[in-house]
């Protein structure tokens, strides 16, 4: 269960453990840093993907709050709504559907086992 990212370089990448599903809070966020980025994981144990793993940042007002954010669909997407400014954010490549110009970084991530993991 892995996203796709053109953060990610394929070549170079490789699967870092972030922690464990017990971590995780059904259908809500949890934070995490990896590489010195604030990183919100999304699980959502119902879908096919469970697991995303989008920037925690608010491009509008630069907090990191995304993580907080209520999940939900909207316009056939799965998305997550910035606490602060209502903005939408598609949890697989983390286009706003507001503001097009407005993107979150988004990384491949997948439950191995009862480990997360992200791949850098």
């Amino acid at each position: 269960m892995s996203q796709t990212n053109a953060l990610a370089n394929p070549v170079q990448a490789s699967w870092k453990t972030l922690c464990a599903r017990a971590d995780l809070v059904p259908n809500s966020g949890v934070v995490a840093c990896v590489d010195g980025q604030q990183v919100a994981l999304i699980y959502l144990p119902d879908t096919e993907q469970q697991v995303f793993a989008i920037g925690n940042r608010d491009p509008k007002s630069g907090a990191n709050v995304i993580g907080r954010g209520i999940v939900g669909h909207l316009q056939g997407e799965l998305v997550i709504a910035s606490p602060l400014y209502k903005q939408h954010f598609r949890l697989n490549d983390g286009g706003c559907l507001e503001y097009p110009e407005q993107h979150l970084p988004v990384w491949p991530v997948r439950l191995n086992g009862e480990q997360v993991e992200v791949q850098l």
